[in-house]
């Protein structure tokens, strides 16, 4: 009878585990080899060694552009949302008249914003004609050139990026609601004002939970592609061609297949060295349940 539902266990997970197989073991692994050929999609994959990378760290400057744009979008998209989303959660944590209304309507941006049709509609709110130039222009001010503008472009994205604060404040939330109220109370009898209690309770308490966003929010930047090129196409200038649109562009429409898979392993890298920091770093400002650090 065990080993019965020993074998009937393996039936559950084998989609899962032919899924992952499937679907990322083998697109990983053949994206490894293909960024060491040249591959055009159609061809049989010809093998040149380093070729594409010493290309891509030498004499691509359109990745180099590329890597400037995706560093500054990443460095700006992710502190303003977590700090965004944890400011919403704070108010959102106290007990207020339809407050799970307020938490729904807040959570709704993070499903439709990564959507084409969202993507659109924040197209048309910036144009020339949009719903933001007829507000700049209500107080008497020169609509602005969102899309023409090099640095106006990219802070468009940001914003749309940046909007798409919901999941993370979910998390915080649940994480506020998880801290001890009797702290809070001990500490206010002590004198603590608000401000001491959210910069020496609260803060700390939930710094886990700020490291788990903090690194779920910098791989989703990276992997950004939907915005940028549903609303400016990487332009004007490439200053907001990401890198996840260089390597759409050089498998795609170039078929340079072995190229573009050789910028996302370069990416990949990127993200994991960024990564390895922030864990190296946690060690300094993360503190866990019956941690004795002062």
């Amino acid at each position: 009878m065990g080993g019965d539902n020993r074998y009937l266990g393996y039936f559950y997970v084998a989609p899962y585990v032919a899924g992952l197989l499937l679907f990322t073991a083998f697109p990983f692994a053949a994206s490894f080899y293909l960024s060491f050929t040249d591959y055009d999609l159609l061809s049989t994959p010809r093998w040149t060694g380093l070729d594409n990378y010493h290309k891509l760290f030498t004499r691509d400057r359109t990745f180099d552009k590329s890597l400037k744009v995706t560093l500054l979008y990443v460095f700006m998209t992710v502190p303003i949302k977590l700090a965004f989303a944890l400011l919403i959660a704070v108010i959102l944590n106290y007990r207020l008249k339809a407050i799970n209304f307020f938490r729904t309507a807040y959570y709704v941006p993070s499903i439709l914003g990564g959507s084409i049709a969202i993507a659109v509609l924040w197209r048309y709110i910036f144009a020339k004609s949009g719903l933001v130039n007829m507000i700049i222009g209500l107080v008497g001010l020169e609509p602005v050139n969102w899309f023409g503008d090099p640095q106006n472009a990219l802070i468009t994205i940001t914003l749309l990026r940046c909007w798409q604060f919901g999941s993370a404040m979910v998390i915080f939330l649940a994480a506020l609601q998880s801290v001890d109220k009797s702290l809070y109370e001990a500490a206010s009898i002590d004198g603590a004002n608000p401000w001491h209690l959210f910069r020496y309770i609260t803060l700390p308490l939930i710094t886990p939970v700020i490291f788990f966003n903090l690194i779920m929010q910098t791989v989703q930047a990276f992997q950004e592609f939907n915005g940028p090129y549903i609303i400016t196409e990487g332009g004007p200038l490439k200053s907001t061609y990401l890198l996840p649109l260089y390597i759409y562009e050089k498998a795609f429409k170039s078929f340079d297949m072995g190229y573009a898979s050789a910028i996302a392993w370069a990416l990949f890298a990127i993200i994991m060295i960024l990564t390895l920091a922030a864990f190296w770093s946690s060690k300094k400002w993360v503190y866990y349940a019956g941690d004795k650090r002062s």
